[in-house]
C-alpha cells in the first residue's frame, strides 16, 4: 500500500516539554520506532507538524534586533529541513542501510482572499501566562488566544490549494524512497501581480495539507497519528465513547473542538469523501494495528453510520 502518515505535534515535542533539540530528537526516535514496520512493508510518505518550532524560531529572531525576524514562510522552510533531517536519521538508524530517504521542501499555494487571513486561529510557539501574553500582544502586535492554562500566539491558517512538489515525490516513491514532505502544512505561498509566486505570512494546517497530499499521491490509506487512541463522542464526559468505524457523512454530523480534533476530523472526512478510501485517526503507538483496521478510528465510505468500540 501507499500510506501517508501525518505525525502530530506530540511526535516531536510533548506539551510542557522544553523546546530543546535533545527533546525533539528523543521524540522523533520514538516515532521512528513506530513507523519502521510500515516502512518495511509499504510505500511510506511522512508529514509532520511544526507549530512549536516555527514559534521558537520567531522568538529567537526577535532577540536579534539588528535584523528583522524572518517571515513565517521562511521559518516554515527551515523547520521542514530541521525536522526532516531528524526523521531521516532516526529511521535510517533502524532500517537497512540501503533504504533511501528524501526530505522535500514543499511549497503549498494558498488564496490571498481566504477569509482565514482576517481570523487568526493557528497556534504557534510556546504557552505563555496571562501577564506575558498581554505584554507580547502590546509589544509585537501578536494575536494570542487561550490554550489550556495559558495563551499561545495564533496566526492565519488558510486552506491549501495545491502542493507544488507532488511530481518529484511520486518519482521518488517509484524508486523505493521514503519521503518526508509537506511538513508543518508546507511552505505557504501565494500568487501576486503578474503571477509571481511569493511567501505568505501564515501557517497552513498540517492535517488539511496532509489530506491534500494523500489525495494527490493517490494514497491507499491516510493516517493522522496523534496522542488520542481514537476519536471520541462526548469527550471528557462520563458518557464518552470511542468510534471504531464511521462513514464521512455520519462523522460530519458531530461537533469537535476546532483547536484539537476538529481539523483532523475535517481532513479525514474530505479524504474519504473525495477518494472513496479510508482515513484513520489514532495513537502513534498503535499505527501498525491502525493500518490493519484493528485500532484507531477509521473514516470510510464502506460503512454506514457509526460503529463504536465496546
Amino acid at each position: 500500500m501507499r500510506i501517508v502518515v501525518a505525525l502530530g505535534g506530540n511526535a516531536l515535542l510533548r506539551r510542557g516539554e522544553e523546546m530543546t533539540a535533545e527533546n525533539q530528537r528523543r521524540n522523533v526516535r520514538v516515532a521512528a520506532e513506530a513507523l519502521a514496520p510500515l516502512a518495511r512493508e509499504h510505500q511510506l510518505v511522512i508529514s509532520h507538524g511544526n507549530g512549536p518550532q516555527v514559534g521558537l524560531l520567531a522568538l529567537q529572531g526577535e532577540a536579534y534586533e539588528k535584523v528583522g525576524t524572518y517571515p513565517l514562510d521562511v521559518l516554515g522552510a527551515q523547520t521542514e529541513g530541521m525536522i526532516g533531517y531528524m526523521i531521516e536519521q532516526e529511521l535510517g538508524n533502524i532500517l537497512p542501510f540501503e533504504q533511501p530517504f528524501a526530505t522535500i521542501l514543499s511549497m503549498v499555494e494558498v488564496d490571498p482572499d481566504d477569509p482565514a487571513f482576517q481570523h487568526p486561529t493557528k497556534p504557534i510557539g510556546p504557552v505563555y501566562d496571562e501577564e506575558d501574553a498581554r505584554r507580547l500582544a502590546a509589544e509585537k502586535g501578536w494575536t494570542l488566544a487561550p490554550d489550556g492554562k495559558g495563551f499561545r500566539r495564533v496566526v492565519p491558517s488558510p486552506k491549501p490549494k495545491r502542493i507544488f512538489q507532488i511530481r518529484p515525490v511520486k518519482w521518488l516513491l517509484e524508486k523505493g524512497c521514503i519521503v518526508i514532505c509537506a511538513g508543518g502544512g508546507g511552505i505557504p505561498t501565494m500568487y501576486g501581480p503578474n503571477r509571481t509566486l511569493h511567501g505568505a505570512e501564515c501557517v497552513v494546517d498540517k492535517d488539511r495539507a496532509s489530506a491534500l497530499l494523500a489525495r494527490e499521491l493517490e494514497a491507499d490509506l491516510f493516517v493522522m497519528a496523534t496522542d488520542a487512541d481514537a476519536v471520541y463522542l462526548d469527550w471528557g464526559k462520563p458518557t464518552q465513547k470511542a468510534i471504531r468505524r464511521v462513514s464521512p457523512e455520519a462523522l460530519a454530523g458531530f461537533g469537535f473542538a476546532a483547536g484539537s480534533m476538529g481539523p483532523k476530523v475535517e481532513a479525514a472526512i474530505e479524504f474519504a469523501t473525495r477518494t472513496g478510501k479510508t482515513a484513520a485517526i489514532g495513537a502513534l503507538a498503535d499505527i501498525v494495528r491502525i493500518t490493519r483496521g484493528e485500532a484507531g478510528t477509521l473514516v470510510t465510505p464502506q460503512v454506514e453510520g457509526v460503529e463504536l468500540y465496546p
